[in-house]
């Protein structure tokens, strides 16, 4: 595990979601990526697929904040979103980042899945990074390094094993745009 490859992920996550660059990440924040991700995937904000993206990044909010120790509703710095994920990360590791990313992942596998078979397929899994961001030049070689079974489809438990490989430094395969 890469801790330093890692902390740069994490701070640069961190940068991705401030959109407004005040510093600090509140609810809003995590809404906002949620409005951006359903967008470029041109998607109704109206739809059920939407609305489950947009609940798992308020739980996901929810989830740091309680971490970070804020109170409902407040602002998490820079440095508390760094402690928090770090720990997540290193000293509560797969399970805890597990609950806390795995309705984010299930969320965008419905809204990417447009087969509707459970699984993200090549076409499926660059749509998914290029709406988080990713150059679509990226995006299309991305999924042979991360189909490690070479069977042309990712599951949920797949997906979510790749982001927490990334998240954990341990995969050169940019998810975060």
């Amino acid at each position: 595990m890469s801790t330093s490859v890692a902390n740069e992920r994490l701070a640069k996550r961190f940068d991705k979601w401030d959109t407004d660059g005040n510093g600090v990440l509140d609810a809003g924040d995590f809404q906002n990526e949620a409005e951006r991700i359903a967008q470029n995937l041109g998607k109704n904000a109206d739809s059920p697929e939407v609305q489950e993206l947009h609940n798992a990044f308020k739980g996901l909010y929810e989830y740091l904040a309680q971490k970070a120790g804020v109170e409902a509703g407040g602002a998490i710095s820079r440095q508390q979103f760094l402690d928090a994920t770090g720990d997540m990360l290193f000293k509560e590791g797969e399970a805890s980042f597990n609950r806390a990313l795995s309705p984010i992942v299930k969320a965008l596998i419905r809204l990417c899945d447009d087969d509707h078979d459970g699984q993200i397929n090549a076409r499926e899994f660059q749509a998914w990074l290029s709406a988080v961001g990713v150059p679509v030049s990226q995006a299309g070689e991305s999924f042979q390094k991360v189909d490690k079974n070479d069977d042309g489809q990712l599951s949920e438990d797949e997906l979510l094993q790749v982001v927490r490989e990334f998240h954990f430094g341990q995969l050169e395969v940019e998810l975060l745009g």
